[in-house]
């Protein structure tokens, strides 16, 4: 098969890692830069011209579409669809997992568990919001924030206070969480292929932290899943519509809490806490349901 990665950057871990995979499994990889292709629109005739040719051959795709480019990529990602072309993430899941609080509303409404969160539409009144959280410490998350920039624990009342009306005056759109103390700031990265778990870490924040993202320092071991864990995981991915996804959970005295589920996770972190092959799982998948003429 022809199969393309759709990234910006063809030196990162992950795609070099899906490349490998795939030519190891005796497919055509190439990488194909997103913000570089110009989608053509025609009556039933959609097409895709980049770097001076048409791209006609391609059977599969992988979207690795960063957050900074979401609108664009969603929209060469349709395209490739409208062509007849296989994604490992389809275009609306994209969207939906780019929107933190419908991304909530959709895993709410799926009866899966979550931290208390509120959103409000720049409110002046902020001490009900903080409330409604179960009070101090809570987490307060811009809406656009990524790899736990835009993050922050407040720990007081007053902190809290100042940051929310520091970022409503900001015009920033922000939702407010329940800090989950037992979680001692770990958390579970499990890695949805298809309808399974094919590796699951557990990452611990550093010192003084309480982001447990890899990209703030944070240190990550393998772990074997509840079964509990891993059907919510599922579950989670499957709500979002995601075929293949980053699903990060938060162990609590009530059960998995999902804090995120993410369409573009990297296979690094995964593949050197589980010591397993995630990206050929991910070639493995596309050759289970591409439909190839």
């Amino acid at each position: 098969m022809n199969i393309a990665v759709l990234t910006r950057n063809p030196n990162l871990y992950s795609t070099k890692r899906l490349l490998e995979a795939g030519r190891n499994r005796g497919h055509h990889m190439r990488t194909v830069d997103t913000l570089k292709c110009n989608i053509e629109i025609e009556k039933k005739k959609p097409s895709i011209y980049y770097k001076g040719e048409h791209l006609t051959d391609i059977d599969a795709i992988i979207p690795r579409i960063g957050a900074s480019v979401t609108f664009y990529g969603t929209a060469v990602v349709r395209q490739f669809e409208m062509m007849k072309v296989f994604s490992t993430v389809e275009s609306i899941a994209l969207v939906r997992s780019r929107d933190k609080l419908r991304s909530l509303q959709i895993l709410s409404r799926a009866g899966l568990g979550l931290p208390k969160t509120v959103f409000t539409n720049y409110s002046k009144d902020v001490r009900p919001i903080i409330e409604k959280v179960g009070g101090v410490p809570c987490v307060i998350k811009l809406l656009e924030g990524t790899q736990g920039l835009g993050v922050v624990l407040a720990e007081t009342k007053k902190a809290a206070e100042s940051v929310l009306e520091a970022f409503n005056g900001l015009k920033a759109r922000v939702i407010v969480q329940e800090f989950i103390k037992e979680a001692k700031g770990a958390d579970i990265r499990a890695f949805v292929v298809g309808e399974q778990v094919v590796g699951a870490m557990k990452r611990q924040a550093k010192e003084g932290e309480f982001r447990s993202n890899l990209h703030r320092g944070g240190s990550a071991e393998v772990i074997e899943l509840t079964d509990e864990e891993e059907t919510v995981a599922i579950r989670a991915a499957k709500a979002m519509n995601l075929s293949v996804a980053g699903v990060d959970l938060l162990q609590s005295a009530r059960g998995p809490l999902i804090l995120e589920v993410n369409s573009s996770p990297g296979l690094e972190g995964i593949e050197a806490a589980t010591g397993k092959d995630i990206a050929g799982t991910i070639i493995k998948y596309i050759e289970r349901n591409a439909e190839v003429d």
